[in-house]
Parts: structure tokens; sequence; C-alpha cells
């Protein structure tokens, strides 16, 4: 799929052999079974074992270079695991996503134009995207603006568009990578506002972030990375609560991560 489309009280888990439980306890979307990634002699991702389920809003945080994007591609699959298997969950249908990044990849056309080209990339029907495209505009408050050319908005308007794209997909996961990272913080909120507006009506939410005051606000699950490793995975709150930590990230939480 093209970059245009993939735009739109648990125990403690320690280590990658453990399964993790999902803090929504819905259908299972898809499974890595102690997968891992290499970049030729780099280790970037060590063996994962992690379950997503339907109705997750999971978020992937550590310091730079901990693999959270490493992870956040290899769970949306556009990479392969180097050992370990990726796989789809069997129920129906395999689950549709899409892909949100910190800066949306725009055409030089207008607003309208790129939702157009994107539903049909995305397959979406020629009676359907006539249909959804109002529908897209008018759920991230783009309507006065299908005109414009997209790469003359602001970068919050940027964002709404690119989540618009991946509305109109009707994905069952949205994955989002640093997704408000580039935004002052007015368009922080209206595009946190569109995301949680997303899950409340049941689209699975899987993404990285520094930003933990947004983490405690928009998830529901928190998978702490360290140097490759999957560390933690706990509910939101026990996460930030949690008095019983693995050192690195009740260091990560305080900011006091050596530099490496």
């Amino acid at each position: 799929m093209s970059d245009l489309v993939r735009e739109a009280a648990r125990p403690l888990t320690h280590g990658a052999s453990a399964s993790p439980v999902a803090a929504v306890a819905g259908t299972a979307l898809l499974r890595l079974n102690a997968a891992s990634v290499r970049f030729g002699d780099v280790q970037a991702l060590r063996p994962v074992t992690l379950t997503l389920y339907r109705g997750d809003r999971l978020a992937l945080v550590g310091a730079n270079g901990s693999g959270k994007t490493t992870l956040l591609r290899l769970l949306n699959g556009q990479i392969s695991p180097s050992s370990g298997e990726r796989s789809l969950a069997g129920h129906g249908r395999p689950p549709v996503s899409a892909m949100l990044f910190q800066r949306p990849f725009l055409l030089n056309l207008s607003v309208r134009r790129n939702l157009q080209l994107a539903f049909w990339l995305a397959g979406v029907p020629a009676a359907e995207r006539v249909a959804r495209l109002p529908l897209a505009l008018d759920r991230v408050g783009l309507q006065a603006l299908a005109d414009r050319p997209a790469r003359s908005l602001s970068g919050g308007q940027q964002q709404r568009l690119a989540l618009a794209r991946a509305w109109g997909v009707r994905p069952d996961i949205l994955f989002l990578d640093e997704p408000t990272a580039s935004l002052d913080p007015s368009a922080k909120r209206e595009v946190e506002a569109l995301i949680e507006e997303f899950a409340r009506d049941g689209m699975t939410l899987v993404m990285s972030s520094h930003n933990l005051g947004q983490v405690k606000r928009l998830a529901s699950r928190v998978v702490h990375l360290d140097a490759g490793r999957l560390v933690v995975d706990l509910p939101t709150e026990p996460f930030f609560n949690h008095d019983a930590l693995p050192p690195e990230a009740a260091q990560f939480l305080k900011g006091e991560l050596p530099w490496t």
C-alpha cells in the first residue's frame, strides 16, 4: 500500500517471552510471536510477543532509538520480522489499517483531490468515494477548504486532512507516528480531539509518542521499550502509578535515563 493511504489491574509484563493481555479484552486483531527486526548489524527490535485487540488504544513510549517506530512499522506490516512471526487474526476478513505520519505526504493538488486519490488507491468503490468525501471533510472541519491546495494548509490542517484520508478508508486500526510532534498547542488539541473521536467510534489505535501527557489522555494501554526490548506492557493508569516498574521504565518516567 502506498504512503498516501498508510497516512489514515493486569500483572506487570517483563521481557519478550510473556504474552501481554490487552487493557480492553476485545477480539484479537493481530499478533507478534517472538518477532524481532534487524537492519544489517543493528538489532533494532529484540523478540517481542504482543497481541493487539479490537478497541485497544496502545501507546508505544521510550527514549529515542528504543524501537518505537520499528515496532509500529512491524505491527503495520511495513516491515517483516527478521525472526519470529507477525500474524493477522483469523476472524473473518483481515483488519484494514491506515497510518498517520508526523508530516503527512500530500500531493500538489487540492484538498478534495488528495482525498479522492487516497480513496481510489484504497480500493473504495466509486459510488462510495463520492459519498464519503463530504463526510470526511465535515468530520475534520475542512469543508470550506476543499478546493485549497493541500500543501498551502497549516500544519494542523494538513494533519486533519491526513486524518480525513484515514477515516475515509474505514480502517480497523489507525497507526500514528508522533502525530502531533510538529504542531502548536492549539493544533495539537484539535488533532487529539479527532483521534479521541475516532477511538470512541470503535477504531483501534496504535501510536508512538514522546508526549506523556498525550499518552495519559489518549491511551488505554502503554508499552515501554528500551534498547529494542519490550520492558513493560500495562494499562495506562497502572503504568504511570505503579510502584514496582522495572528500573528502565521508572528512570524513563523520571527523565533520568543515561545517555547511550
